[in-house]
């Protein structure tokens, strides 16, 4: 048994010198030491010994055990040692290599239209005025002239959400809430979304963007709002482009027209954009109606005033050129990435 004692620390120290991984060294420690290992095995081999060789063969397996246990141990911080030595040379940093740059986020194509559109009417002194997407009844219709028994209504009445509560249908609702907390004249310009009960295709979609302006004061008139929308739509298509104002309805204004600007693909020759007309139509707008600032408590006698709105995602389609308004909301990064 001696021999077998000694055989097995000659053993041991061969293969843990061999030894080149933690994965080696722990198999080691499970053959000499595990449950059914080389000790395990001279244990049991020590009870068919003669009873006066055991208390000194028992010493030798202990001095065997200790010297198994310290020298795997200490085998193992080794090659850990290595290990981790050689993985801080491969991750190593080098200070004077270029540094890696993140990926850039951007404007969506539809703020980028906002701010530019902003940007205009700011110069021309208006103000940007924000309101709730949740309205109430009276803020949505009544107040702009549209009762519950108007036609128009079927149109707009969309998302409600609970008695008297809606998603609002249009930013016209701005309209009377600035109106009922301020006094004329001023001017403002409301952007945001707006929802209704529209097919989800390539013309139309539940959720949009409208942008609302309205200027009010004693001596506002027709002219002003043709002028303003002139300078607008030359500022954002093009000082060639020119306007046309057609006579049109709504419920809150009157006199009330379309506008429209002459066909950036053919420049009013005719073409399948403009269906052969040479005009493309842009907004809605008008002169406040009388009963709507009557709704506010104003004198329709003494105050003027003119409103008008345009959708975003079709002022954006119409400079980018762009045929399908659900490329907006699909977060395709190939298209965003265009603008």
């Amino acid at each position: 048994m001696k021999e077998r004692i000694e055989s097995g620390k000659k053993i041991l120290t061969e293969k843990l010198t061999r030894a080149t991984s933690v994965a080696e060294v722990e198999s080691l420690r499970v053959e000499v030491l595990g449950r059914k290992g080389f000790l395990r095995t001279i244990l049991e081999d020590l009870k068919k010994a003669p009873p006066e060789e055991r208390p000194a063969l028992g010493k030798l397996i202990n001095e065997f055990k200790q010297l198994a246990e310290q020298e795997i141990e200490k085998r193992l911080k080794e090659l850990t040692g290595l290990a981790l030595e050689e993985r801080h040379l491969q991750e190593k940093l080098d200070v004077t290599l270029p540094g890696s740059r993140p990926p850039r986020g951007n404007w969506h194509i539809l703020t980028k239209t906002l701010k530019k559109i902003l940007e205009v009417f700011l110069r021309m002194g208006f103000e940007v005025v924000d309101g709730p997407e949740m309205e109430e009844e009276y803020y949505n219709f009544e107040a702009l002239n549209i009762p519950w028994f108007h036609p128009a209504r079927d149109e707009q009445d969309s998302f409600y959400i609970e008695k008297g509560w809606l998603l609002r249908t249009q930013t016209s609702p701005v309209q009377i809430r600035v109106m009922k907390e301020r006094k004329p004249p001023f001017r403002i310009i409301s952007p945001g979304k707006v929802y209704r009960r529209d097919p989800f295709d390539a013309r139309h979609s539940p959720c949009f963007h409208q942008i609302e302006g309205l200027m009010v004061g004693e001596k506002v008139s027709f002219s002003d709002l043709k002028g303003i929308l002139d300078l607008f739509c030359k500022e954002i298509f093009g000082e060639d482009t020119s306007t046309r104002f057609r006579p049109s309805y709504f419920p809150f204004t009157e006199p009330s027209a379309e506008v429209d600007i002459s066909c950036q693909i053919c420049h009013r020759a005719g073409c399948p954009v403009c269906k052969r007309t040479g005009w493309v139509e842009i907004l809605g707008c008008g002169m406040v109606h009388p009963q709507v600032f009557k709704n506010v408590g104003y004198n329709p006698k003494k105050i003027q005033g003119f409103a008008f709105g345009m959708g975003l995602e079709r002022i954006t389609m119409l400079i980018h050129r762009i045929d399908d308004i659900r490329l907006f909301y699909e977060n395709d990064l190939r298209f965003l990435r265009q603008f």
